[in-house]
């Protein structure tokens, strides 16, 4: 049997993001408005809570728990979830996990810089 891959290597060749999360990583789909970042975690992680533009997104594979302005709920697979902008929001990742979002600003990351 063969091992599952959600990332085809179309979307693994897209630039990755500069995150200072550890175990989190992002592959940046650029747009002229706004971005797409497809997210990888191996393992369970934290982002803290912070505030920025618009962001949706969908969980392609595994759990996390979602906190926006003060409601947490719990997201897995197929499940989708709007954070408007100048929300405060944490993630909880509970699990290995893949997740696209969409952030409505076309600034939101940067691309990680070659190590020389």
């Amino acid at each position: 049997m063969s091992e599952k891959v959600l990332y085809p290597s179309m979307i693994e060749k897209l630039p990755e993001i500069d995150l200072p999360v550890p175990g989190v990583q992002g592959r940046l789909f650029q747009g002229s408005g706004m971005q797409a970042v497809f997210f990888s975690v191996d393992s369970t992680a934290e982002i803290p809570p912070h505030a920025h533009q618009a962001q949706w997104g969908v969980v392609l594979d595994g759990e996390m728990e979602l906190t926006v302005d003060g409601v947490t709920r719990r997201c897995g697979r197929g499940d989708s979830y709007y954070i408007p902008s100048g929300a405060v929001h944490a993630v909880r990742i509970l699990s290995p996990l893949k997740a696209l979002d969409v952030f409505d600003e076309p600034a939101r990351y940067g691309v990680k810089k070659e190590s020389t």
